[in-house]
């Protein structure tokens, strides 16, 4: 959606309107959610978390002033916010997630197995990063934005988002090896 008929969406909103509410949560709420998603453990946290972010956008949205940043940006700092408050209740009382079915429409057990141990390998070499740049490689590689759209998220120059990537990824792969486990799956690819 162009930027302008976000603009509008938000004016709508902060003057009551439900609907312009629910539209900016439909055009938003999955990339958060992906954001959301490679920064904790579960599912079922993901969506926890999402919900949080769109319950204190709401909250938000009388004091939310356009100066210049996408809304989205705005979002994005707020996920990030209730993902670093989540890691300080969690670090508190550890989780671990119980599957309740298995499809046999999945991949077979052993390699459903494989994968889930390897993205849980990134997600934890993901987590020693800083949080400048897990947000950088999330909005890269899993939310496919380009280099200039994470600038404008994070409020930083091209070459600074750059910059942070290649450290990033640098020690992704001194973390996880040598192998490109790492970018195969920031990619999104899983051949």
């Amino acid at each position: 959606m162009v930027s302008a008929d976000v603009q509008q969406l938000v004016q709508r909103a902060q003057k009551g309107d439900t609907n312009a509410v629910a539209q900016l949560y439909q055009i938003h709420a999955q990339s958060i959610y992906q954001y959301v998603l490679y920064r904790v453990p579960t599912s079922e946290d993901a969506e926890d978390l999402t919900a949080e972010v769109f319950v204190k956008m709401v909250e938000g949205l009388p004091n939310y002033r356009l100066l210049g940043a996408p809304f989205e940006a705005w979002l994005y700092r707020i996920a990030a916010a209730r993902i670093a408050d989540w890691h300080r209740r969690s670090y508190r009382r550890p989780q671990t997630e119980l599957s309740e079915t298995l499809t046999s429409t999945d991949s077979a057990p052993e390699e459903k197995i494989l994968q889930e141990q390897e993205l849980d390998t990134l997600r934890a070499a993901l987590r020693t990063l800083s949080d400048e740049q897990q947000t950088v490689l999330v909005l890269r590689f899993i939310e496919r934005k380009s280099h200039e759209e994470v600038a404008d998220i994070m409020a930083k120059t091209v070459t600074a988002v750059k910059t942070i990537q290649h450290r990033a990824l640098n020690r992704l792969a001194t973390l996880l090896g040598s192998d490109g486990k790492a970018r195969h799956y920031l990619r999104g690819d899983r051949d």
